[in-house]
């Protein structure tokens, strides 16, 4: 088992609901978890589906609350746990494992990844977990996301055991789970 808990990023689009559910309950849980988005603004539920409210990544969580009538539980949480969305494409720090919520982040996360030069040839672990964009699914994935990582945690050797953890899980949860390792 590592001596040191797993670095552990999740990422969303807008870094509000299911990364900030995920790094809520991982933080709750000992791991040294960071939340993040890759979208190039922050997007809430506005007064209709096509109509989001959209913020840019530095707006903080008490500005958006007391900009919002809505949605309000969700932005009480995410201030008490860091100030304000955060960029995963603006982030230089290392983890051991990425956690996305949807393809196209997925995406964008390894695209971002395999954009930077190779330094110390580190791995990380990209999974995506497909999670809808709900308050009910965010508070589900974020559980399942917890398994997974404390699964993950106690194996004795993560790169040779991964695979096969990972063909559990897609069995167990009854999702499909994506899985590339990149290197730093």
């Amino acid at each position: 088992m590592p001596s040191h808990p797993l670095r552990v990023a999740v990422v969303c689009s807008s870094n509000q609901n299911r990364s900030m559910e995920a790094h809520n309950i991982l933080s709750k849980r000992g791991f040294d978890v960071r939340s993040f988005g890759t979208g190039s603004h922050v997007k809430l539920p506005g007064p209709a589906p096509d109509k989001p409210n959209v913020y840019d990544f530095k707006t903080t969580y008490v500005q958006m609350y007391n900009d919002l009538n809505g949605i309000l539980h969700m932005l009480d949480r995410n201030k008490r746990i860091k100030s304000k969305p955060e960029r995963f494409q603006n982030c230089k720090d290392k983890f051991d494992l990425v956690i996305t919520c949807e393809e196209r982040v997925y995406d964008q996360v390894l695209e971002d990844l395999n954009s930077r030069e190779q330094e110390t040839l580190q791995p990380v672990h990209v999974i995506n977990v497909d999670i809808q964009d709900n308050h009910e699914e965010a508070t589900l994935g974020a559980f399942l996301i917890c398994e997974l990582c404390q699964c993950i945690q106690h194996t004795d050797d993560m790169e040779n055991e991964i695979d096969e953890l990972l063909q559990e899980f897609e069995e167990k949860s009854n999702r499909p789970f994506l899985h590339t390792v990149c290197f730093y």
